[in-house]
């Protein structure tokens, strides 16, 4: 089963055109980690994507769920999503620039995909605006906050930041205790200004908060890069136990917005 994504274009007929066939283009893709763009076409303004069908929705759907996912879990998931990174960070040379949990997609196979990421990725180069905000603020690396020049490794940070708002069960940058955030703009001085959130180590193994860390470094030169962290000792702790996602997956209500 397929279904339709349909994003308005106010942008010249011109670019139009080129991200249309740019698009095309990404229907090469192959990769089990990043969901299928079947088609995609231009009518009356609109570009129209049919994309593989994903029946578990998100990660987004799946946390509102079960609030906080356990450690096992969140290695084999964090595997599948890197190894997608890795496919195209290497293979294809794009930044996916808007890994959030929205758009990490499951099936009841318990397979994990990225999706997006033509897209951002089309738009960015299309339009000239690599060095513009497209994307998430809330999951976005400092250096692009600040706008500063960035790499993949700004995609390393947002996927930090999703890891860990799984296990602790919430966005991992709280206000002052007793005070919300006036405005999304202190949350962005935070993300510059403030150190990086770290998992708690009287709450999580020492492999995970290392991950995690590894992830969430201000400097990007202090960040692994999605090659190196598939080697991390997290990810190696959980690789021959052999766990199967279908076992959280097939537990949760289907999301009411994918239908049967």
């Amino acid at each position: 089963m397929r279904i339709h994504q349909g994003i308005q274009m106010n942008i010249q007929e011109s670019v139009r055109k080129q991200i249309v066939q740019e698009l095309k283009i990404n229907q090469a893709t192959q990769s089990p980690h990043i969901v299928l763009c079947h088609q995609s076409f231009y009518h009356n303004g609109v570009i129209y994507l049919v994309l593989e069908y994903m029946d578990r929705g998100s990660l987004a759907d799946i946390i509102k769920q079960v609030k906080t996912i356990l450690e096992p879990y969140l290695a084999v998931l964090c595997k599948q999503v890197l190894e997608g990174l890795l496919y195209l960070h290497h293979e294809r040379h794009v930044i996916h620039r808007d890994i959030k949990p929205s758009n990490l997609l499951v099936n009841h196979k318990g397979e994990v995909k990225i999706t997006d990421f033509g897209v951002s990725a089309v738009l960015a180069s299309s339009i000239g605006q690599r060095d513009t905000f497209v994307g998430t603020y809330n999951y976005m690396a400092p250096e692009r906050i600040s706008g500063s020049s960035y790499d993949y490794k700004s995609d390393v940070w947002s996927l930090g930041l999703v890891i860990l708002e799984c296990a602790i069960g919430r966005f991992p940058y709280t206000p002052p205790e007793g005070e919300g955030w006036l405005s999304f703009y202190e949350l962005l001085e935070a993300i510059v200004d403030q150190p990086p959130p770290s998992a708690p180590a009287d709450q999580f193994s020492p492999e995970f908060c290392s991950f995690i860390s590894s992830c969430i470094q201000k400097d990007p030169a202090e960040r692994m890069s999605a090659s190196e962290l598939l080697n991390h000792a997290f990810i190696k702790k959980f690789e021959d136990k052999d766990l199967d996602l279908r076992i959280l997956v097939e537990s949760l209500e289907q999301p009411m917005n994918v239908p049967e």
